[in-house]
């Protein structure tokens, strides 16, 4: 009896170690995997037979000094088994002289990161362009098909389907896992980069901050890798300069949460700030016009201006106005309006958050909350409650959920 709280800890260490792993190396022990035996359905079936050996045998034998090193081994015996399995099936009579399944395998060297290699040979051509994003997700940052399905706005079951047939497709066609000719480099570019800026905005989503920074800090190393190894892409600099201003603004953010406009300037990274103002001007040399360069020098305006005192909203609506013209999201409509709102009148800005097909933006929480917020500006303090209310059910972040519950309450009381 006095063992049992003892063992009850060795499994809740062997669990977290296993669940640290899985969030620092999974990209990581994926892509090599992936490149090594040129498929990604396979690695994805041995990782996940590791990690589970892992909590089976990790509270028995303790965590080993190397978690990576020995989920790589156990991930690789795997496959070797199963490609021993698979040629004994094809030819009974044959005698494979593979690592019997049970004997030990030497503890795995440092890997070498294929991350980006993986992102490219993902978006490759023979894969429709309408699942490269969400497969480099899911595939080099671990991301279930639940949350990258609520980045790009469908049903989890549609995206699984996706997924699963890409992933066929890889196998099937037998695509090349050689790193791409630079000439063919530019055709991908754009879906390694939405994919990067994708898992940076899921981030905001994540109730637990160690895993938030975690995600947000991939992003930011494989926007900094695309803009190493791509040193003359535009793109890749805008996409860089947009990340670096975001995580800037990350030592201002507390326990409670703050929009921007409301943040303490001087607690935000000056050195980053510097370096995304340095990235976005080599962008514009090439004068080469993208949606991340925009997006970038839309939150430069607003960082400059909070730091100056005045925002330049009239121009920050005609940058809008310049990428809703190249890439018109979703988003971008309704930060163009609320651009507008600040810039000339809210009822203006209402009236193009209402342009927006009402389908689209039902359950879209940034949509409410930017209703919310105009409606609030426009005196309209009932229709504010309403949209605040909505835009707080489709919340789950717990500081952004005590956010909006004040402002609900101050326009509840206001009416």
């Amino acid at each position: 009896m006095a063992r049992a709280p003892d063992a009850r800890a060795e499994v809740i260490d062997a669990a977290a170690a296993a669940e640290t792993a899985a969030r620092r190396s999974y990209g990581r022990l994926l892509a090599w995997l992936a490149w090594q035996w040129r498929d990604v359905a396979a690695a994805e079936d041995a990782l996940a037979e590791a990690f589970a050996s892992a909590l089976a045998r990790w509270p028995r034998d303790g965590v080993p000094a190397s978690p990576e090193a020995w989920l790589l081994t156990a991930a690789r015996r795997q496959l070797l088994v199963a490609a021993r399995r698979q040629r004994l099936a094809d030819d009974p009579t044959l005698t494979v002289l593979w690592p019997d399944e049970h004997a030990p395998a030497p503890e795995a060297t440092a890997l070498p990161d294929t991350r980006l290699r993986l992102m490219f040979v993902c978006a490759h051509p023979a894969i429709d362009a309408g699942v490269h994003s969400a497969l480099m997700l899911q595939t080099v940052l671990g991301l279930d098909a639940a949350r990258i399905a609520s980045a790009f706005l469908v049903k989890p079951e549609a995206m699984t389907k996706r997924l699963v047939r890409a992933k066929s497709r890889i196998r099937a066609t037998g695509l090349r896992f050689e790193e791409p000719e630079p000439r063919e480099l530019p055709e991908r570019l754009a879906s390694v980069l939405e994919a990067i800026y994708g898992a940076y905005t899921l981030h905001w989503g994540q109730v637990d901050d160690a895993v938030a920074g975690e995600l947000a800090a991939e992003a930011m190393f494989l926007a900094e890798l695309v803009a190493a190894h791509l040193p003359d892409e535009p793109e890749a600099l805008g996409l860089l300069a947009l990340l670096s201003l975001c995580e800037a603004r990350r030592p201002a953010r507390s326990e409670v949460f703050q929009p921007l406009h409301e943040q303490d300037a001087r607690r935000w990274d000056a050195a980053l700030i510097a370096r995304a103002n340095d990235a976005l001007l080599r962008a514009a040399s090439h004068r080469s016009t993208g949606p991340y360069q925009l997006e970038a020098a839309i939150q430069a305006a607003h960082v400059h201006g909070r730091i100056e005192g005045e925002v330049p909203w009239e121009g920050i609506a005609g940058l809008y106005e310049q990428l809703l013209a190249i890439a018109p999201t979703v988003g971008a409509r309704i930060a163009h309006a609320v651009a507008v709102a600040h810039a000339r009148d809210a009822r203006a800005g209402l009236r193009l958050l209402d342009d927006i097909e009402a389908e689209r933006v039902a359950s879209h929480q940034p949509w409410w909350a930017a209703r919310a917020h105009l409606l609030a500006m426009d005196g309209a303090h009932a229709d504010a409650a309403a949209a605040y209310g909505r835009a707080l059910a489709l919340t789950v972040e717990p500081r952004l959920r005590d956010w909006l519950a004040a402002r609900l309450a101050e326009q509840s009381a206001a009416r």
